[in-house]
């Protein structure tokens, strides 16, 4: 019975960690957040894969803060037009650049970074 007991036991935390790693960004693990607007259009890239199937792409460059409100100029893609005058917090680490950002509302900016940001 003690056998039965500690097998269902393993089983559920196998099954519970895998449900957790699957709603882990790893792309988040360990980034400097930075908090930036779309100002305008992204520039369109195109690139082809091995099969010659074209793959549209957007390139922003532009200006993010911290927390603390200290200014850093980040370059990042999206896979579509990102919304004019959307606030992004992007996720950045220092060898990789932007590894991920998501879309937020200006109240959940912190301040410093938030007075920075065109009204």
């Amino acid at each position: 019975m003690k056998k039965l007991i500690g097998f269902i036991v393993a089983i559920v935390i196998i099954v519970g960690g895998l449900v957790i790693l699957q709603n882990v960004n790893f792309n988040r693990l360990g980034a400097e957040q930075y908090y930036t607007q779309i100002t305008g259009e992204g520039t369109m890239l195109k690139d082809k894969d091995d099969n010659g199937k074209t793959y549209v792409s957007y390139e922003y460059k532009l200006p993010a803060f911290d927390k603390d409100g200290k200014a850093k100029t980040l370059t990042f893609t999206a896979q579509k037009q990102l919304r004019k005058n959307a606030y992004l917090s992007l996720f950045v680490k220092n060898d990789k650049g932007v590894t991920s950002y998501q879309e937020v509302k200006k109240g959940d900016i912190p301040k410093k970074a938030s007075e920075k940001l065109v009204k």
